[in-house]
C-alpha cells in the first residue's frame, strides 16, 4: 500500500485531534468499563469482580424502572416532541404573518437554564398553591387537581410533559432544512391540483427524512440521558417511580460505589448506541434532500 505523498504532513495536521479525541475520550471510556468490572471506592485498591456489578444492577428493581423509564423518555423526545417541531416547522416554512417572531419565541426557552425551568414547573405543579391546580378549580375541574409530582400515575407524564412541549431546538434544525426545498417544486404540485397536505405529505417529508431520521437520534440520545428535570423535580420519587439511568448513576457515585455507577454508565451507553443504530438503519439509509441540492 502506497502512502500520501503528504503523508507527514496530514498526520501532523491530524495529531492534535487525535491526541485529544484519545485522552477526552477513548480513555475515559474504557477506564469507565474497566471500572465496570472492578468493586472501587475511589480511595482503596480496585478489586476485580468481573460481572457482579452487572448482576446487582439487574437484581435492583430500580435500576430496572430506570431504564423503563429512559426508554419512556427517548419514546416520547423522539416521536412526540420531534414531530411537534415538525408541524409546526412546516407551518412556519409557508411564511404566515409573524412567522419570524413565532419562530424566535418558540426557540427563546432553549437559551434560559433547564435549571430555572424546571423550578418554574415545580411551582405550576405545586399541589397546594400551584398555578395548574389553581387554574382548574377556577374553571370548575378542581376535581381533577392532583398532588402532580408526588402521585406515581401523573409525576412521570408530569415530568416528561414540561419538556416534550419545548420545540424550538428541533423546530429550528427542520426548519433550516424545509427553506433549502425548491419552491418549483410545490409550485409545480399547486399547478397539478395538490392541497397544502398533499404537498407535505408527498413533497416536504420525503425530501426532509434525512434530517428527520437526525432529528429523532438527537431527540431520544437526549431522552436516554435525561438528569436534570427528573433530580430537580422529584429526586426519582415517588417511590423511584420517575427513576432514570442518569439519577441511579449520580446516586451510585454519592455513595462511593464507582463499579456500579461505571457499570451503569456502561449500560447506558450500551442503549444509546443500540437506538442509534436502530433508527439511522430504518430511517437515515439515504437523505433526498442533498440528491436534490446536488
Amino acid at each position: 500500500m502506497r502512502l500520501h505523498k503528504h503523508w507527514k504532513g496530514i498526520a501532523l495536521f491530524l495529531f492534535p485531534v487525535v491526541a485529544l479525541y484519545a485522552a477526552y475520550f477513548v480513555y475515559p471510556l474504557g477506564f469507565v468499563l474497566y471500572t465496570s468490572f472492578v468493586k472501587w471506592n475511589g480511595i482503596v485498591d480496585m478489586e476485580f469482580i468481573g460481572l457482579k456489578n452487572y448482576a446487582g444492577l439487574l437484581a435492583n428493581r430500580t435500576f430496572r424502572v430506570s431504564i423503563r423509564n429512559n426508554f419512556i423518555w427517548a419514546a416520547s423526545l423522539g416521536f412526540v416532541q420531534v414531530p411537534l417541531a415538525a408541524v409546526v416547522a412546516m407551518i412556519l416554512a409557508r411564511r404566515p404573518r409573524g412567522w419570524r417572531v413565532l419562530r424566535t419565541i418558540y426557540f427563546i426557552p432553549n437559551v434560559i437554564s433547564w435549571v430555572a425551568i424546571a423550578m418554574m414547573w415545580s411551582a405550576i405543579y405545586n399541589a397546594e398553591f400551584g398555578l395548574l391546580n389553581t387554574f382548574l378549580e377556577k374553571v370548575g375541574l378542581g376535581g381533577f387537581a392532583r398532588n402532580w409530582l408526588g402521585e406515581i400515575e401523573t409525576a412521570l407524564p408530569a415530568i416528561i410533559f414540561q419538556q416534550v412541549i419545548y420545540i424550538g431546538y428541533f423546530m429550528i434544525i427542520i426548519l433550516a432544512s424545509l427553506m433549502g426545498i425548491p419552491e418549483s417544486l410545490y409550485e409545480a404540485a399547486e399547478i397539478d391540483g395538490a392541497t397544502v397536505l398533499q404537498q407535505e405529505r408527498h413533497i416536504t417529508l420525503p425530501i426532509t427524512r434525512g434530517i428527520l431520521a437526525t432529528a429523532i437520534t438527537l431527540a431520544m440520545a437526549y431522552g436516554l440521558r435525561h438528569f436534570e428535570a427528573t433530580y430537580l423535580l422529584t429526586n426519582g420519587g415517588p417511590a423511584n417511580s420517575t427513576s432514570v439511568l442518569g439519577i441511579v448513576l449520580y446516586k451510585r457515585m454519592s455513595n462511593l460505589d464507582y463499579g456500579e455507577a461505571s457499570a451503569t454508565g456502561v449500560t447506558l451507553i450500551g442503549l444509546g448506541v443500540l437506538i442509534i443504530l436502530i433508527i439511522r438503519n430504518t430511517l437515515g439509509r439515504r437523505d433526498p434532500a442533498s440528491e436534490i441540492t446536488q
